[in-house]
């Protein structure tokens, strides 16, 4: 099991201090993050891409590519990249020239986006949002198959005998190709498409129930299956917010405190933009149960949540983020060296003492 943390550079205004942190901070703040995640062994640190005022990152390559000299072990990648409304082939590039930085570490997952704020920013129809993905898709895992390429397509000009290039760093079988995955909010569609393409796919746990993604998640292997890919070589990935804060005598459920004024931030910002029902305590009580799609708590609690989501959904990679609403840099920290120092051990060796067994990790349901 893979365990890391992703960001989306939020700069919102911090609904406990009414604080704001600039740009150039959180750029900042985001390095040392991704320096301390590299160092306390997790594995992935994603970055997200908005285009919107109360977010830093609009160009997640150029963030990971300073990432990427920055650490030695940690892979790097986009969560996600909206495909949608980018040029399939500089978009192979950037993140190829990443790879060569990292040698061999970046990986680039492949999105829709949940915000629409791209499409008049770059020229594209709102109307057309099934058939650019589509296309530009095709595009990009052509461009990752192939270093010269003829193509054509409706959105983009054609290309003829097309050198590619730079190619990835090579893998240790001399292959030069990136890493790619395919996100999804959890559609039947999407998970039978990144399954038929034999990519991996990294789900987004928004709200909810966690066991809603069992089925998503079987739908995707036996999927695979039937279009020839072996199961057992692709992966699952989950994303979702979360905060692992260790309880002192004074405060117990400590994270699960925190992290509420920051959750209920962004939904009721998020509610009003949509049209959802406005988000309560009890709503966030329900999401942070055990069986909610919100990870808060202590390394103990955490990991055990984790465990016991991966009895259901046996996912390989698992990421949260971590600075919703803009929890502060200090808590953050304390946030990454707990998931790195104390959750992952315990999540490795409880799956491994599953896996010895031959017993689901979903029958270990406390931690040791």
């Amino acid at each position: 099991m893979e365990l890391g943390i992703f960001t989306f550079g939020d700069i919102h205004r911090d609904p406990v201090r009414g604080t704001v942190v600039s740009p150039e901070q959180n750029t900042q703040d985001l390095l040392e993050r991704a320096r301390l995640a590299d160092e306390v062994g997790l594995h992935y640190f994603g970055v997200g891409e908005h285009h919107r005022a109360d977010y830093s990152v609009t160009s997640p390559s150029t963030v990971l590519a300073a990432v990427a000299a920055q650490t030695r072990q940690i892979k790097v990648g986009s969560a996600v990249t909206v495909l949608s409304t980018e040029d399939p082939v500089r978009v192979f590039q950037q993140f190829a020239t990443i790879d060569l930085i990292s040698q061999g570490r970046a990986e680039l997952t492949a999105g829709r986006g949940s915000f629409i704020e791209s499409y008049p920013l770059f020229g594209a129809r709102l109307e057309d949002y099934d058939a650019l993905y589509e296309e530009k898709l095709e595009l990009l895992l052509r461009l990752n198959a192939q270093e010269r390429i003829t193509w054509s397509g409706k959105f983009r000009s054609g290309l003829h005998e097309a050198q590619i290039l730079p190619r990835p760093f090579p893998a240790e079988d001399g292959r030069r190709e990136l890493d790619i995955w395919i996100a999804t909010g959890g559609t039947p569609q999407s998970t039978v498409r990144a399954a038929a393409l034999g990519k991996n796919v990294m789900y987004a746990l928004l709200g909810g129930s966690v066991r809603n993604f069992e089925r998503h998640a079987a739908l995707y292997r036996q999927t695979a299956v039937e279009h020839g890919h072996g199961a057992a070589g692709l992966k699952v990935g989950v994303s979702a917010p979360g905060l692992v804060l260790r309880d002192t005598p004074a405060a117990t459920g400590r994270a699960k405190e925190a992290f509420r004024p920051y959750w209920m931030d962004t939904m009721r910002r998020i509610s009003a933009e949509r049209g959802f029902p406005t988000p309560s305590g009890v709503t966030y009580n329900m999401e942070a149960a055990p069986g909610g799609a919100l990870f808060v708590g202590n390394p103990e609690q955490v990991a055990e949540k984790i465990v016991r989501m991966h009895g259901h959904l046996q996912h390989d990679r698992q990421i949260f983020q971590l600075d919703l609403s803009s929890v502060p840099q200090a808590t953050v920290l304390e946030a990454i060296e707990l998931l790195g120092t104390e959750v992952l051990p315990m999540v490795q060796r409880e799956l491994g003492r599953a896996a010895g067994t031959g017993v689901r990790a979903a029958n270990h349901a406390a931690i040791k």
